[in-house]
């Protein structure tokens, strides 16, 4: 099994733990002091998780957070940051929202970071669920944001991300790419029938790639440059799969899912899902390999100390900026009224341990909750610690501490 940490990074002092302060410094998001502390925090994290022996680093994309949390704007260039200061982790984007940008200047920016980084890149992908600003920078595909109900709007969206994602895949390994995309009004070159009055046109002839000139010196394809440094492209990865549909395009497009359903059984029937539909593919994966798995962890001595270290910390922020979204619907339990939605005050510490959202205890009771998933789930391949209330919230000491906890007492059991 392969370790990873995904965060999200907040602003310290932004947030329930610190109302005052963030309702002083209001905006936070812009206040340039405060960004400066997340700037620190975060990149003290990814050298100590690079040392520790983490695998991967895993950060979101989210735009115009004004109250401090989810802040990392633009993954691709934070983590150009981090490449610069760390030495062996892996640097994922997850993910980029693919509605929100242009497909060739994607393509050029991921291939950049992966040539940055030799190598160390792994590509998330994803769809954007935030309306506010999915429908500002999707409008030029008339791409709002996900609902996952199979709405038009939802199909639209689902209908963007694949045809961005085709298109960003050509331009990595095609050595020209000419295309006409219906689906986005989308013409590479533009106009579609040729550039006309390219003054290099000697000059590319000569050096420029086969096919970008015909023989009346129009421009009618182009190459987009440089290559990712792996062949064809970074290993893509999605972010959080949920419904059936995800996880069969995933299996589709071989991009591994990060899951975020909290019960092991849940797990365990998405991950059959995905390798039935991969081996139609022609993919042979077993249980659980090419998956992730995405959890919260808190390690103390005691169970109780994480229930009150970490505990306090993550439920009312979770519960008051992602509970509208959705997301209290994971801490749903069997004996929960079916049509109800669940309530914020049902977010707390003891619900998310008991439905499996977050591992808060020991390090044995945590190896325990990773077991449970290996159970039913024997070659799972990736776990993922979901840092939500801690960087910024908490002590950056007590934050590296339950890394390295982690990172020593529970992952070289499942190494």
């Amino acid at each position: 099994m392969k370790f990873s940490i995904f965060l999200n990074p907040q602003i310290p002092g932004s947030g329930y733990a610190a109302e005052e302060n963030a309702k002083a410094k209001r905006p936070i998001g812009r206040d340039t002091e405060s960004y400066q502390n997340l700037l620190h925090e975060v990149r003290e994290i990814a050298v100590l998780a690079d040392q520790l022996g983490f695998d991967a680093l895993m950060m979101t994309e989210h735009h115009f957070h004004s109250e401090g949390m989810e802040f990392s704007v633009n993954p691709l260039m934070f983590l150009t940051d981090l490449a610069a200061r760390t030495e062996r982790i892996l640097l994922a984007p997850l993910g980029l929202v693919l509605p929100a940008w242009d497909p060739i200047r994607a393509a050029e920016d991921v291939a950049l970071l992966d040539q940055f980084s030799k190598g160390r890149l792994r590509l998330g992908v994803a769809r954007g669920y935030q309306n506010r600003w999915m429908n500002v920078l999707g409008q030029r595909w008339h791409a709002a944001a996900a609902r996952s109900d199979g709405s038009a709007s939802d199909t639209r969206n689902f209908d963007v991300f694949g045809e961005v994602l085709k298109i960003m895949k050509m331009a990595w390994t095609q050595e020209t790419i000419r295309y006409k995309s219906d689906v986005l009004d989308y013409q590479v070159p533009y106009p579609y029938e040729g550039i006309e009055g390219w003054p290099a046109q000697e000059w590319t002839k000569t050096f420029g790639a086969p096919g970008e000139l015909d023989e009346d010196g129009k421009v009618v394809s182009v190459s987009v440059c440089p290559r990712p440094y792996q062949n064809p492209h970074p290993e893509l990865w999605q972010p959080f799969t949920i419904s059936d549909r995800s996880v069969i395009r995933a299996a589709q497009e071989n991009i591994l899912p990060w899951m975020f359903t909290p019960n092991p059984d849940d797990h365990a029937a998405k991950a059959k899902l995905y390798q039935e539909e991969s081996a139609r593919q022609g993919r042979d994966y077993k249980l659980g390999e090419h998956t992730g798995i995405l959890k919260i962890v808190g390690i103390a001595d005691t169970t109780e100390q994480a229930i009150n270290t970490f505990g306090r910390s993550i439920p009312k922020d979770f519960a008051a900026f992602f509970g509208p979204f959705g997301y209290l619907e994971v801490l749903r339990k069997k004996e929960d009224e079916k049509h109800k939605p669940i309530s914020p005050e049902k977010g707390d510490a003891n619900r998310m341990k008991d439905v499996e959202m977050a591992l808060f205890g020991t390090p044995d009771d945590v190896k325990r909750g990773i077991q449970r998933m290996l159970d039913r789930m024997p070659d799972l391949e990736w776990f993922g610690l979901y840092m939500q209330g801690q960087q910024g919230v908490l002590p950056l000491d007590t934050v590296k501490r339950n890394l390295e906890l982690f990172a020593t007492k529970v992952a070289p059991e499942f190494r």
